[in-house]
């Protein structure tokens, strides 16, 4: 039996997208920068799904920018608001993505930013007090802070950090790749000037993604080259791409609830086989709680064992795809800098599975058994 439990790394193309695309694909060529036929049949689809996106958050379709996914998205606005504004003071957290903690680390060893992070507690939870304090130095800040962590699963209230970061005149970025099309979005609602999504994180194509401005927000282009995206993103459109991402995320918000439920019952009713064949088990951050974290992940922590670096090696021949915290660190010998963070035992090895639409019961049963299994018999 096989089971893909790494959806929180990349979900596979849903069918009805890949209907959706493969019509660009062979017959939309044009340039959409081409005033002639074929350009503007390719610069129609793109403002089709321009403002299918924007309706689904509430925003207008001037606010949506395409890009090639999460990261330049990320990369675009920290970089732009920081020239843009001349903002030297960032807060952010020792939790975010490297898209965002990479790209924030380089700006500061160049001398153009100060770094501080808010206070987080053993459980990855924010303190609002510590974000609070940093808001109050009296310089303009920019604030990044994501909405739901990619290994932990902890969701983040960016409600309040907006009302926050409002109150300071501070600019705010929530990197929201991993709640995207998995729950709703209002940005009428939420005082965030940056939002952002990758399509490959709800079942759409690879290499696309978008970031949210909001209005009266202006920053200047990261990359340049050309006058596409109304002069914010040098480069010809990936066309079918942005047709896919479009509608991946009305297919996620046409059967949002009913996915929330089913999903976040395999997510307990692995926690719970766990729980029952593994003495001593615990679950890293709050992917536990089924109230506080995304109900797609759950970071489970074992008991010390002999076979900790071979766990994820030796479910992956079982045919069970899954990542030893995140994805990005896959196969290499980093430690995961958000469990590092949270202080987790370092003795105890860590596993995350994320789950989707297409895993089934048998899937989590299955994945609960094997892992029991290979713990169990190293134990001998």
């Amino acid at each position: 039996m096989k089971a893909y439990l790494d959806n929180a790394a990349t979900t596979p193309l849903d069918p009805e997208v890949l209907e959706a695309m493969l019509p660009v694909l062979k017959d939309v060529y044009g340039n959409p920068s081409s005033i002639h036929a074929n350009g503007r049949q390719a610069r129609s689809l793109i403002e089709r799904a321009r403002r299918t996106v924007a309706e689904l958050l509430g925003a207008s379709p001037a606010e949506i920018f395409f890009t090639s996914g999460g990261t330049e998205s990320n990369n675009t606005v920290l970089t732009g608001s920081i020239e843009t504004y001349g903002i030297q003071h960032v807060i952010t957290s020792p939790l975010e993505h490297h898209a965002v903690l990479h790209t924030l680390s380089h700006l500061e060893k160049t001398g153009r930013i100060q770094l501080s992070y808010a206070d987080i507690d053993e459980s990855g939870r924010i303190d609002m007090d510590s974000l609070e304090k940093l808001l109050g130095s009296g310089r303009k800040a920019l604030v990044s802070l994501m909405h739901a962590n990619n290994e932990i699963g902890n969701l983040y209230d960016i409600e309040a950090i907006g009302e926050l970061c409002d109150a300071y005149g501070a600019v705010y970025h929530s990197d929201t790749v991993q709640t995207m099309g998995h729950f709703r979005h209002d940005v009428k609602k939420l005082k965030a000037n940056f939002i952002v999504g990758a399509a490959h994180k709800f079942h759409g194509p690879k290499g696309v993604g978008f970031f949210y401005q909001k209005a009266g927000t202006r920053i200047l282009p990261f990359i340049h080259g050309g006058a596409q995206e109304r002069n914010m993103r040098g480069g010809t459109e990936n066309v079918y791409g942005i047709v896919g991402l479009a509608k991946a995320l009305e297919i996620a918000y046409r059967d949002m609830e009913e996915h929330h439920q089913s999903i976040l019952s395999l997510k307990l009713r692995m926690k719970e086989a766990l729980l029952e064949k593994i003495e001593g088990i615990r679950f890293n951050g709050l992917s536990g709680d089924p109230d506080r974290s995304l109900y797609t992940v759950l970071n489970v922590s074992l008991p010390a064992t002999e076979i900790s670096d071979m766990l994820l090696f030796n479910l992956d021949i079982e045919g069970i795809c899954a990542s030893g915290g995140s994805a990005c660190a896959s196969g290499t010998d980093i430690g995961s800098h958000v469990l590092q963070a949270i202080q987790a035992d370092s003795d105890r090895p860590s596993i995350r599975f994320s789950f989707s639409k297409f895993n089934t019961a048998d899937e989590a049963d299955y994945a609960a058994d094997v892992l029991a299994g290979l713990f169990h018999k190293s134990e001998v």
